[in-house]
């Protein structure tokens, strides 16, 4: 079936032939592997930049250096597998928030997603030359806000795109627990809200702010519902991780395959925010206190209560990603329980492709 079924997708200067970009991934379940099969096949691949340097033999006593040389090998690395689009998906949170944005443009990577915190500075790490789109992660129509005005103002530029992700996502949260069954929150909700409300820069600027659904997206279907609601194009995560050619482990992709319903929590993260998981027994040791305080060898990220925590978030995900799920666990979408089966990352576009044309009918 004709990937023009789905439209193409525009950026910037850039024209996505497939409007879906694969959600970035931490700690090491989306590196140059799936990244590249995204971009392959048209979308955009993304890399995950938290904990990046996991497999560099400094990375306990040296964290910082370790994540940035191993982000260059892997933008690196997946451009020698790829002619496509790639992006790196880079948490405002992180402690060398701004080191990581530098060294990714130094790269020439095609587009930065920057959520968890609002991206205000940005844009100050471009200069003139510089040929990488700019494209913050919201989850609400007032931070899309925020950010189009200050950039605006400040930047004299806009996003080249804006990602609205809603509370059914996988990982870290931007919501309040209390919100995320609440239906004045649901991306449904949130998509048309953000389209309205970059309208007025649109027309300012005369320049277009393609609006992208994330959190929850799980089929063809879903994302011609989402285009419906003026979305130009959608990042799905968790669909990608039960494939060939995600990076994590296969221990790891088979707890998606044996969740159920049920075993899709929420937790309180170390890091001060809601998060959705599978539950495990690491996750039920944890809240039955059985987890001791340790001493914090990354300082990764600005909001980490790790001084209180009962575990290291990046240790508990870099477990995970390796298949060792008793000292870890895994992060997932609301949907990760309807993975049934591990298929390469062609056959998964091929049945979205096909899933939004009946839907489309």
């Amino acid at each position: 079936m004709s990937i023009n079924k789905l439209r193409n997708l525009t950026i910037g200067s850039l024209t996505v032939k497939l409007p879906i970009i694969q959600g970035g991934m931490g700690i090491g379940i989306s590196l140059s592997g799936l990244a590249s099969a995204v971009a392959n096949e048209g979308g955009i691949g993304v890399i995950a930049t938290p904990g990046i340097g996991m497999s560099e033999p400094d990375f306990f006593k040296n964290s910082f250096e370790a994540n940035l040389r191993a982000l260059r090998k892997e933008i690196r690395k997946a451009r020698e597998l790829t002619k496509g689009i790639l992006g790196v998906n880079i948490m405002v949170a992180l402690t060398n928030f701004p080191e990581l944005v530098r060294t990714a443009i130094e790269e020439g990577i095609d587009v930065i997603f920057s959520g968890a915190g609002l991206p205000l500075s940005l844009p100050q790490f471009l200069d003139e030359n510089a040929r990488t789109k700019l494209v913050p992660i919201v989850s609400s129509a007032r931070a899309a806000a925020i950010i189009a005005k200050k950039w605006s103002e400040k930047f004299n530029r806009l996003p080249d795109a804006i990602v609205v992700e809603g509370p059914k996502a996988g990982g870290h949260l931007g919501f309040k627990e209390e919100m995320l069954e609440d239906p004045a929150y649901a991306l449904e909700k949130l998509v048309p809200e953000v389209v309205e409300i970059v309208k007025p820069f649109e027309e300012k600027y005369r320049q277009s702010i393609p609006v992208i659904a994330a959190g929850g997206i799980y089929t063809g279907g879903d994302i011609y519902q989402y285009f419906q609601l003026g979305a130009s194009g959608v990042q799905m995560a968790t669909r990608f991780v039960t494939t060939h050619e995600c990076d994590a482990s296969l221990k790891f992709k088979q707890t998606y395959i044996d969740a159920t319903k049920e075993d899709m929590m929420i937790i309180k993260s170390p890091v001060g925010m809601p998060g959705r998981a599978i539950r495990n027994i690491f996750l039920d040791e944890v809240s039955q206190g059985k987890k001791k305080p340790f001493k914090c060898p990354y300082h990764c990220l600005k909001t980490c209560d790790y001084k209180n925590s009962p575990y290291c978030i990046t240790l508990a995900l870099i477990n995970a990603k390796k298949g060792n799920l008793s000292h870890g666990f895994a992060f997932a979408g609301e949907n990760a329980y309807r993975a049934n089966s591990i298929i390469s990352v062609k056959e998964l576009i091929d049945s979205l492709i096909k899933e939004y044309a009946e839907a489309a009918r």
